[in-house]
């Protein structure tokens, strides 16, 4: 008997008592490999010393003072800390609890900014299909996974939906990366132009697309290409790295490796490393100044944000990245596990690619390798791959619906940064295992 609301009540989960390192202890003492960071969070692994000790340092000083009253120092060092790590001048960070707060707080961000301007027709949004942008109604309205936005759609406010940049479905044979990044490029543009130029806000897109699809990383200069259409038509780029950004990909902030810089970016999970809630949202000098310089007041807030003791949890975790050059470690681990699982199962007649960036992994299941036709839906392969996994002792992120909502099965791997050589090794056999117990082709 519980008194929690579950997110799944029917299903019976194992009590977590203890996590060490990239391992998670249950009340029975198994331990569980956390390849996936739960969901791409726990970056640091489990227990880190130096986390913990800052969280405690905080409180001791201050836990708490409300932003309507106080700032504090440990949120002033984090936000100076960020802004000197972001691209271009991406250099005034607004704090939130999570990934959601952080994506409501851009999306009304930016309506400020163009109400501010002297732009107030500027309503419209613009994001892509099979995107997750969070839970929350404005960030489900403009998200683009069918199955979390179908019971709410009479909630939803009105937004608009392009096709993604998911290079093993939708590019043309024969098709280059260039090509195939230009014709996602004029899409984007046709749909601003459909709604009117005078009437399109912003763009959002995740940076390497997440839950949804499975680390699906874009093409050559797609980001650049429409970041120039964006700029054309006066509409801000607004690029979620909730789960790609802090480090995931190997790079602080996941746009710096395709050498773009949105208008807005949003980041959380890394952020703090699951040791408190904290999320964040980064705007440029020229929104900042537009919102100082007009009412002198953003019209958002919640309780939480700027909480110190989070704050905290995350200058020591950031830190601990740099200090540690746990981003080189990222990027050598990342090649590591993504050639250990072509060279385990590339061959596998249900394998259909293995993709993503840095220690940001995706493999996505297929009932035929040639045709790239599907699993069928009934069957919740996903669903059956974590179960087995589980029972290995091994903790990864499976979704279905990869391809459009009900069609599609994939696996999501982020495993801490601190990973080892040994560790990946471990993952990877693990994972195998566990294919081959629920598809042994």
């Amino acid at each position: 008997m519980t008194n929690v609301f579950h997110r799944n009540p029917r299903q019976a989960l194992p009590v977590a008592v203890a996590g060490r390192g990239i391992e998670l202890i249950d009340s029975n003492g198994k331990h569980y490999l956390d390849a996936s960071g739960g969901a791409a969070v726990s970056c640091l692994g489990h227990g880190h010393p130096r986390v913990i000790e800052a969280i405690k340092r905080q409180v001791d000083t201050i836990a708490y003072a409300h932003t309507s009253f106080f700032t504090t120092e440990v949120s002033e060092e984090l936000a100076g800390t960020l802004a000197r790590s972001a691209p271009g001048d991406l250099d005034h960070v607004y704090f939130v609890s999570g990934g959601s707060e952080a994506v409501e707080a851009a999306l009304k961000l930016a309506r400020q900014y163009f109400v501010e301007t002297g732009q107030p027709a500027r309503r419209h949004f613009i994001a892509r299909r099979q995107s997750y942008h969070g839970n929350t109604l404005g960030a489900l309205a403009i998200g683009g996974n069918a199955w979390r936005r179908e019971p709410f759609l009479p909630l939803l406010v009105p937004a608009h939906h392009v096709s993604p940049c998911y290079a093993y479905r939708d590019q043309h044979a024969g098709e280059t990366d260039r090509q195939y990044a230009q014709r996602l490029a004029g899409e984007l543009e046709a749909k601003i132009l459909a709604l009117g130029p005078d009437s399109v806000a912003a763009f959002v897109a995740e940076t390497v697309v997440g839950a949804t699809a499975g680390a699906v990383p874009p093409v050559a200069d797609y980001l650049r290409r429409i970041r120039a259409v964006c700029d054309k038509y006066g509409v801000l780029l607004i690029l979620d790295e909730v789960m790609a950004g802090m480090g995931r990909t190997g790079h602080l902030f996941a746009c710096a490796e395709d050498g773009v810089v949105p208008d807005i970016v949003t980041i959380a999970k890394g952020l703090g490393a699951g040791y408190q809630p904290i999320g964040a949202m980064l705007s440029t000098r020229r929104i900042y100044g537009a919102i100082v310089g007009g009412s002198g007041f953003f019209q958002h807030g919640h309780t939480y944000i700027g909480h110190a003791t989070a704050c905290a949890a995350a200058l020591a975790v950031q830190r601990t990245i740099a200090e540690e050059n746990l981003l080189a470690n990222v990027l050598a681990r990342g090649e590591q596990l993504r050639a250990g699982l072509r060279a385990a199962l590339g061959g596998h007649p249900n394998v259909g690619d293995i993709r993503g960036r840095g220690l940001f992994v995706g493999v996505e299941f297929v009932a035929d390798r040639a045709s790239k036709a599907t699993l069928a839906p009934a069957l919740k392969t996903h669903a059956r791959l974590k179960s087995a996994a589980m029972q290995n002792g091994l903790l990864v992120y499976p979704m279905g619906g990869t391809v459009d909502g009900v069609h599609g099965d994939h696996v999501l791997f982020a495993p801490p940064f601190i990973c080892t050589a040994q560790d990946i090794d471990r993952i990877v056999a693990r994972f195998a295992d566990s294919v081959a117990a629920v598809l042994p082709g």
